[in-house]
């Protein structure tokens, strides 16, 4: 069998993807989909795209970060999207000038920088915490820099032994306080904001979040709820319940989708009564597809169709 270049596969499954997107329960292109968000009747959210959703594509070498403002606009007709800064290239003063101009050059705003490999900013060591806190400071600076209201970071430190041990969440908890608070003090000076997502350990239990935000108490620091990223013994329902309260932003999780368009893991007529009727949320809400059956230009395109459900009415 000849071998296929992996190039020409990715550019054939985006095609594929956008033709998918025209046929079934809609006639719209992704494109022309957008213009739902000029239309009369205000909508009750915005849709952004996180760049986790194309990290195949990425880590593949088949597009680069440098490429997502103009994906998101004229492959998926969005206007904002989320960063990763584990798939910047290089995050030197000159890419960062780059990347500012080609989301300029498209007219799409970026929302946010998730940051990764950062340190642990509830090391049980208070050095190693402020080291991170450090290492936090250039994503801080560079939010601000391409105008992101926020930098979403992660709950982490030596969580073994912790389940069924009530004192030692307890100073888990009291020791990432003093980190976070500085992260978000720093933050604050560049009107950024500090956010955790539920990202695994800890900070996918809910309440152990909640304990964190009522700590730190400052009011550019809060959530970004994560309608997947929850223990298989945890109601991810009551769980994104809890979090909307502090919430600066709103994770769509997408996986997979059965014949009707419906997302097969999460009950999304559920979670976006909470989201948007019970919490009021307003704002962005992204995509951010992991799933392996489709590819990801066809997860984004029905992750995008059913938002979009949700927006109006």
């Amino acid at each position: 069998m000849p071998t296929v270049n992996p190039r020409r596969r990715f550019l054939k499954q985006s095609v594929l993807g956008t033709v998918a997107a025209t046929m079934g329960g809609t006639s719209m292109s992704p494109v022309s989909a957008a213009n739902l968000q000029g239309s009369e009747q205000p909508l009750k959210f915005k849709i952004s795209l996180a760049g986790w959703s194309l990290h195949k594509a990425i880590y593949g070498n088949l597009v680069k970060m440098l490429d997502f403002p103009r994906i998101a606009r004229q492959t998926f007709g969005l206007e904002a999207i989320e960063l990763v800064n584990t798939l910047f290239e290089v995050p030197t003063q000159d890419y960062v000038a780059r990347l500012k101009k080609n989301a300029q050059d498209e007219n799409v705003k970026i929302l946010l920088i998730m940051c990764d490999d950062e340190g642990a900013l509830a090391h049980k060591d208070k050095t190693e915490r402020m080291k991170s806190v450090q290492s936090h400071h250039k994503w801080v600076d560079i939010a601000a820099e391409l105008g992101c209201h926020s930098i979403r970071v992660n709950m982490r430190g030596e969580e073994k032994g912790l389940a069924g041990n009530p004192k030692a969440v307890d100073d888990f908890v009291s020791r990432s306080l003093d980190a976070f608070s500085a992260l978000a003090q720093y933050a604050a000076k560049s009107h950024i904001n500090v956010i955790i997502e539920n990202h695994g350990g800890l900070s996918s239990n809910a309440d152990v979040l909640v304990r964190v935000m009522k700590g730190v108490n400052l009011p550019n620091f809060g959530t970004l709820p994560d309608f997947g990223n929850f223990d298989r013994d945890q109601d991810r329902y009551e769980g994104i319940r809890k979090l909307m309260p502090y919430a600066k932003g709103a994770s769509g999780k997408f996986y997979d989708f059965d014949a009707g368009g419906n997302e097969t893991t999460i009950d999304y007529n559920r979670m976006m009564k909470i989201v948007l009727e019970d919490s009021h949320f307003k704002g962005y809400i992204d995509i951010e597809y992991e799933g392996e059956r489709l590819s990801e230009y066809e997860g984004i395109i029905a992750a995008k169709r059913l938002l979009e459900r949700y927006q109006q009415g």
